[in-house]
């Protein structure tokens, strides 16, 4: 709650609203809307919830993306909301070195924001193992 209260949130918006209980609840969907509307708060607060209540040291969480600059906005956003969680997070994208982002996987970090790009070269056998057990994703 106290990073949701550090974004300034006190009422869901209306994307907020509609998606919040079905992902809650475990439901796959999609929603659009405008920016600026809280997308991003929308599918990061239940991954966030079910990354709190499962087990760490493993990737649990991949947000495909298809830009970097999404992919670190979205990661800037999930780190502000679950800065009190002690969860780790990492983004993964290309036109940077590989081995610092393997590492990430290999050591846990428990959500990742990907490109599609970076995301497919990392299923490298070093990391494949990594997104074939990761139970939760999004595209964004």
């Amino acid at each position: 709650m106290r990073g949701i209260r550090g974004v300034g949130y006190d009422t869901p918006t209306p994307i907020q609203a509609a998606a919040l209980p079905a992902a809650l609840a475990g439901h796959d969907l999609i929603g659009t809307a405008q920016t600026g509307t809280g997308k991003t708060a929308a599918f990061a607060l239940p991954i966030l919830q079910r990354l709190l209540d499962g087990p760490r040291g493993r990737a649990r969480a991949l947000i495909v993306t298809p830009t970097r600059e999404l992919a670190e906005q979205i990661n800037d956003t999930i780190r502000t909301l679950g800065q009190h969680t002690g969860l780790r997070c990492a983004t993964i994208y290309g036109g940077v070195p590989m081995p610092p982002q393997e590492r990430a996987l290999r050591d846990g970090v428990g959500r990742h924001a990907s490109t599609g790009s970076r995301c497919w070269c990392s299923t490298r056998p070093t990391a494949c193992s990594t997104w074939a057990s990761c139970p939760t994703c999004a595209a964004s």
